[in-house]
């Protein structure tokens, strides 16, 4: 276990939005945590969104228009955005694509690939519908995924249980996967995670590890949980990402985000 980060070294803050910040049972972020934002900000801290969405699902949540973060991580580290600009980009490769296209289309799940400014789904069946339930979203019009798919990925989703990701994820080369429902996983290049957009700001920035504070509930979160100087799991969070964390705080619905920023000392 790492030691975390005296919290006066603290400059950004990195949060994850589903189930750490936006509430799914509210339907909207919590007014504590927005009101700790823009306490943040006006102290000098930064506060960056760094989400498994695109940057068209971040605005669909309406966050951007009750807050300012200073930039965004999208897409599970994908991308970074500062100021508008993005300044650091990791795509899926080609072949990785195509290969999990085949075997979506050998084993009949519903397939979800994510580019900058847009996302497709080769089939809607009830999974697919049930995950999106849970989290709010909609899922786009189906296309016909051709074998070869020639535009640039980010992020995809599989919308299978855990046997069918058994049977393709070994045959995806340097790839993992990091399950967000029980029929919806995100899958990733091995080097390419939350962590590594938020190493990329931090570098921009010129920042250390310790200056950063992260906060998130999902196993998609875990990395960055690690990486950062100081990492805080919500209480609705997997119990891995609870294991690596340094702070659990309490529920989104219970004012964990703001609970935990005061707890930390971060809030007057």
């Amino acid at each position: 276990m790492k030691t975390p980060s005296d919290p006066k070294d603290i400059k950004i803050v990195f949060t994850d939005i589903d189930g750490t910040l936006f509430s799914h049972k509210q339907r909207a972020c919590p007014d504590s945590a927005i009101q700790a934002i823009h306490k943040l900000q006006e102290k000098g801290i930064k506060v960056f969104l760094c989400s498994g969405r695109n940057y068209y699902l971040v605005r669909k949540t309406g966050l951007l228009n009750i807050i300012s973060p200073d930039g965004l991580v999208t897409m599970n580290g994908s991308i970074a955005i500062i100021d508008g600009k993005v300044i650091h980009r990791r795509p899926i490769p080609e072949a990785v694509v195509d290969k999990l296209i085949l075997f979506a289309k050998k084993l009949k799940f519903g397939l979800t690939l994510i580019e900058e400014n847009a996302g497709h789904i080769n089939m809607i069946d009830e999974r697919v519908i049930s995950a999106h339930e849970k989290y709010g979203t909609r899922f786009p019009q189906p296309r016909h995924f051709p074998d070869h798919y020639d535009r640039v990925v980010y992020q995809m989703i599989a919308f299978c249980d855990e046997i069918e990701e058994s049977l393709f994820l070994p045959h995806l080369q340097n790839c993992k996967s990091a399950r967000w429902d029980e029929f919806a996983v995100d899958i990733m290049p091995s080097d390419s995670d939350k962590s590594k957009g938020v190493e990329a700001v931090l570098a921009y920035y010129g920042y250390e590890p310790k200056n950063a504070m992260c906060l998130g509930d999902g196993n998609n979160d875990v990395e960055m949980l690690l990486t950062s100087g100081i990492g805080i799991a919500m209480g609705n969070s997997t119990e891995a990402a609870k294991g690596a964390a340094d702070y659990v705080t309490d529920d989104i619905d219970e004012n964990g985000w703001a609970n935990a920023i005061r707890h930390f000392g971060l809030l007057d």
